[in-house]
């Protein structure tokens, strides 16, 4: 798969320089090649993708390789239409807040001190260096899962492997199982990784809520000379 969404006549996606130079080769290979395809044809039947093929690589746009100072890995992208545009967790404004983002909204409130906000996009905390990389990018319209063993979870696992293996002192909040399961190569010599379990109204109350993960990501930061994340969003 190139930089290109599949050829159905969908704009060409951008891949910010620093993760090109880092994944592209990887985009090339024949499975990527075959995603390319299965997406292609999905597309002129009609199906609904989300995130829009220009947003399929919003995350690594947002957050260029060398500013990364955080990870958080989800799933799969919300499968309702207007919800998902590229960003784990995160809905455009506008859009209700999902109930996984409530209560991670929760959480920051006990954690910090940080009144709910009044929209659930996170783009402001990938622009501070926050990367929200869902393990599978694509989805269909109600349909979750859908796109899962299609390819996307080996070039993700790219990405996870060549952030720990480039980079240094990065914080890797792996919630639930999957992300965990994702996260098992992160040296944890020269990173901090922190878990907990979902922020699923299923699970969240097992662990999440409680975790103080937001508290703890920006004492690391800060023990390592970094500058701490603003989890506040601007209105």
């Amino acid at each position: 798969m190139s930089e290109a969404a599949a050829s159905t006549g969908a704009d060409r996606i951008r891949l910010e320089p620093g993760w090109k130079a880092r994944v592209g080769e990887y985009l090339q290979r024949e499975d990527m090649q075959q995603l390319r395809a299965f997406l292609g044809e999905r597309l002129r039947k009609g199906v609904n993708v989300f995130p829009p093929m220009t947003q399929v690589f919003a995350a690594l746009d947002a957050t260029p390789f060398g500013k990364v100072k955080v990870v958080v890995l989800g799933q799969d992208p919300y499968h309702g239409v207007g919800q998902a545009h590229g960003l784990c967790f995160s809905v455009q404004r506008g859009t209700p807040v999902p109930p996984s983002l409530e209560n991670i909204f929760k959480e920051l409130n006990r954690d910090l001190g940080i009144a709910r906000p009044s929209h659930g996009c996170l783009t402001h905390w990938a622009e501070q260096g926050v990367l929200l990389l869902n393990s599978v990018l694509t989805v269909e319209e109600g349909r979750a899962g859908a796109h899962q063993g299609k390819g996307w979870e080996g070039f993700t696992d790219h990405i996870v492997e060549v952030l720990n293996r480039e980079r240094e002192h990065l914080v890797f909040l792996l919630w639930g199982s999957y992300a965990q399961a994702k996260g098992k190569m992160i040296d944890t010599s020269k990173h901090r990784v922190l878990k907990a379990p979902h922020p699923s109204p299923l699970s969240a109350h097992r662990g999440f809520i409680g975790c103080g993960h937001f508290s703890k990501t920006n004492e690391y930061l800060a023990r390592n000379g970094m500058a701490p994340i603003d989890w506040s969003l601007p209105t």
